[in-house]
């Protein structure tokens, strides 16, 4: 890949990445119950489901998706339930006695496997993603070039871009709000916040198609 392709795949990956999301939410959400290093996992998981939508774009799957309207409407529906779903699981979740603290944080709370199962369907299940990577991964391939080479090097960067973005910008953005979450009164709000902020994505993702 050119240099100055690559460049331009670089910047509309930054770009991507730093529109807010249901994978921001669901990463500023982990940053502030378990902590900023533990919140990785679920960044991770959300990694996975970027290539999962590679790999079905690159195969030729996602033009499937997008021609099939019962299977794209039911993809959909789905990823929205599940996006409500955490929202209200969020809101009526109860409050629990912590610290500010991410070492102690650590020692308590969610999985490392919850988070990154919860982080691998949150971004699986948009069928949005199927469909933008199937407008913007052809603009940076060249078919009379290997193809598996141009592959790996975006795919390297779309995720690499993404999990610095995550973890780096919106995970660490959560990291002054943690003193709320020493108190069970903080906690509330900041899960009903969150809960609400799901909940609006699978709204739009339902409504605005």
């Amino acid at each position: 890949m050119a240099p100055a392709l690559w460049f331009s795949l670089l910047t509309a990956s930054v770009v991507i990445s730093l529109t807010p999301g249901a994978g921001a939410i669901n990463t500023m959400s982990n940053a502030l119950t378990v902590g900023w290093r533990r919140s990785i996992w679920g960044v991770l998981g959300q990694q996975l489901a970027l290539l999962v939508h590679i790999v079905i774009v690159a195969a030729g799957v996602g033009v499937l998706v997008t021609q099939t309207p019962v299977l794209f409407t039911g993809i959909r529906y789905l990823g929205a339930a599940y996006l409500a779903y955490l929202g209200i699981r969020l809101i009526l979740s109860k409050p629990s006695a912590k610290t500010s603290d991410d070492d102690a944080a650590a020692q308590q709370g969610e999985s490392a496997w919850s988070m990154l199962r919860r982080g691998f369907w949150v971004n699986l299940l948009n069928p949005k993603a199927i469909v933008f990577f199937l407008a913007f991964l052809p603009q940076f391939i060249r078919v009379n070039e290997p193809l598996l080479p141009q592959y790996t090097l975006i795919t390297l960067t779309v995720v690499g871009v993404d999990v610095i973005v995550m973890w780096f910008f919106f995970a660490a953005t959560a990291r002054p709000f943690r003193r709320y979450v020493s108190s069970e009164r903080g906690q509330k709000v900041l899960n009903t916040i969150f809960g609400v902020l799901f909940m609006s994505v699978a709204g739009l993702l339902l409504f605005l198609h």
